[in-house]
């Protein structure tokens, strides 16, 4: 496939500036620079994230009002239920909140509502289980901001609600005794960014002084923190960076004994990183929503002693390893169907069906395909008498409005700019497809079905080595915002040695003025014509380190490859 390459510019004056002050490598600064980061003290916050540049969690709108209840939930005895999301965000979340009130207030309960039963966010089933259980204060984590008629329900048979959530609020707010969301209008909270888990870490942070607790009653909780903002995929700036630099640190040293627990069955001996909490931890932790009830979740996150966590670890890793297989089948499936219809095929959409599909893995594959089609992209299955499904779309593109013009032929739906879930009648789903179609092939800007790769900047062989690439893991954690880098070298040429292994990857032998370095392009087996031409070659590519035999070297992460311009 092939793919845009834009390579992003910075200002020459203040790289230069920054590089004087730094005295670093020129291109490190350019991607500094790059980033917003143009002076040495910026740079020292960057590289040094501290704990102590957390914002006061008392500027957050309703912070008063919200520990002011707890306090007073606590003084009558009142019974609390901690509510949060089946997501990673959630579950870490309400793990947070429960063990940080058990400290102090044995009268407490967590709650997460299921996926299929109940649905997304706060449930009429978990506020009807709280009067049942004599429940009078709820604090939803990661949910609440859109539920503002359920809220009110509960409202109406005594039972009070904190919200705290980080998803964009409506114009109509839940009638909740507080909200805590920097998202909101009046909220003057400088850092808007944080997850569903980073807002209820403020609530804790508020709360610890009240019962005389330590920073370190509260720092504990930091690992939890850091697998939320990795997995929830927020930006990697301000609060976010300082919280998830610490949280793996916590990870490291002595982590949650969950945590502990899914590192072990995933295999991770070595130092903990943020792609280890993104593509290990946060897939299990998923997986026990997506493929059963991610109670148990919270339970491993709560537990005790290493062996309890160890068992529900356990139960989630099993639920992963199931939702891998769906989620290999339904893509095959897909794929072949998109293959047996030739009209499909040069679409500007995908939408496909099959009434068997787990609801759980229908979000992922949509994922899956734009791997291969790279276009919006819906895929629905059966639920009861409905079909039900998930959409992805590609940057750019404005999934949600696509969406929403579609909504004569839906029951329900919701989402964002790039995710959205729908309902529709079994019979409406020929329809709802051309309509889809219809409505992307009209409005989307044909480049945006061309992926694309953003380079930070462009690199000679001989800068590749330790001192430079030592310097960019203290770039560490990326994510959104704070990307890992990515470099283009241009005019390379194949040393003879470069080849195809295991008939996917090729391991690249490349030389530029002298200077030979290998990489490791998988999946890229198709583009190893170009090397067989012996003509110079530009190489987009990251770092990264390979060891062998007990010996570490650089070597070039290759993302694309096409022939040297003249």
């Amino acid at each position: 496939m092939q793919k845009r390459w834009n390579i992003l510019e910075a200002d020459e004056n203040k790289v230069v500036s920054l590089q004087k002050d730094l005295t670093i490598h020129p291109v490190i600064c350019k991607i500094l620079v790059q980033r917003g980061i143009e002076t040495f003290d910026a740079a020292k916050k960057f590289f040094r994230p501290d704990l102590s540049a957390l914002h006061d969690p008392w500027l957050m709108k309703d912070m008063d009002k919200a520990v002011e209840r707890i306090l007073a939930a606590i003084s009558h005895q009142e019974k609390i239920l901690v509510f949060g999301d089946y997501d990673v965000d959630g579950t870490t979340a309400v793990a947070c909140m429960y063990q940080f009130l058990k400290k102090v207030y044995p009268n407490l309960d967590f709650y997460i509502p299921h996926r299929y039963r109940e649905g997304y966010g706060v449930s009429k089933a978990g506020i009807d289980f709280a009067k049942e259980n004599d429940f009078t204060l709820i604090i939803s984590l990661d949910c609440g901001i859109k539920s503002a008629s359920l809220i009110g329900y509960a409202k109406t048979i005594g039972i009070d609600f904190i919200v705290c959530d980080h998803h964009l609020p409506d114009d109509e707010l839940p009638p909740a005794v507080a909200i805590l969301n920097p998202k909101q209008k009046d909220c003057s909270y400088p850092y808007k960014e944080l997850c569903g888990c980073g807002v209820g870490f403020k609530l804790i942070s508020a709360l610890a002084p009240h019962f005389s607790l330590s920073d370190e009653d509260v720092f504990e909780f930091l690992d939890l923190v850091a697998t939320a903002i990795a997995a929830d995929i927020v930006p990697m700036t301000g609060e976010n960076r300082i919280l998830a630099y610490h949280g793996l640190k916590k990870a490291n040293s002595h982590p949650n004994k969950g945590i502990k627990a899914l590192m072990h069955l995933s295999g991770l001996s070595q130092e903990m990183h943020i792609n280890n909490l993104v593509f290990m931890i946060a897939p299990r932790v998923n997986a026990a929503g997506r493929m059963d009830d991610a109670r148990k979740a919270v339970q491993m996150f709560v537990s005790e002693t290493y062996d309890e966590a160890l068992h529900y670890a356990e139960m989630l890793h099993s639920d992963n390893t199931d939702r891998k297989e769906a989620d290999m089948n339904i893509t095959g499936e897909a794929l072949a169907l998109i293959n047996e219809n030739e009209e499909w095929k040069n679409r500007s959409s995908t939408l496909v069906f099959q009434p068997h599909w787990h609801k759980g893995v229908v979000g992922i594959v949509a994922s899956r395909l734009i791997e291969h089609y790279y276009r919006p992209t819906i895929v629905l299955t059966q639920s009861g008498e409905y079909a039900a499904g998930s959409a992805r779309s590609v940057p750019g593109f404005n999934l949600y409005e696509a969406i929403h013009a579609c909504r004569d032929h839906l029951l329900g739906y919701g989402g964002h700019f790039a995710a959205a879930g729908m309902t529709l009648e079994l019979e409406q789903v020929e329809a709802f497809r051309n309509k889809f179609e219809e409505i992307v092939s009209a409005t989307i800007d044909p480049e945006l079905l061309i992926p694309g790769i953003v380079i930070d900047a462009e690199i000679s062989l001989k800068d590749i080595k330790w001192p430079f690439y030592n310097i960019l893991c203290q770039m560490e954690p990326f994510g959104p915002e704070n990307l890992r880098p990515v470099f283009i070298a241009r005019q390379l040429t194949d040393t003879g040695f470069s080849k195809i292994v295991k008939e996917e990857h090729i391991r690249f032998s490349l030389r530029q003025d002298n200077v030979t370095l290998t990489g490791i392009g998988f999946g890229m087996a198709e583009k190893f014509a170009l090397l067989q031409r012996k003509e110079p070659v530009d190489i987009v590519f990251k770092i990264d380190e390979n060891e062998w035999n007990g010996e570490k070297t650089l070597q070039m992460r290759v993302i694309d490859v096409r022939a040297s311009e003249n």
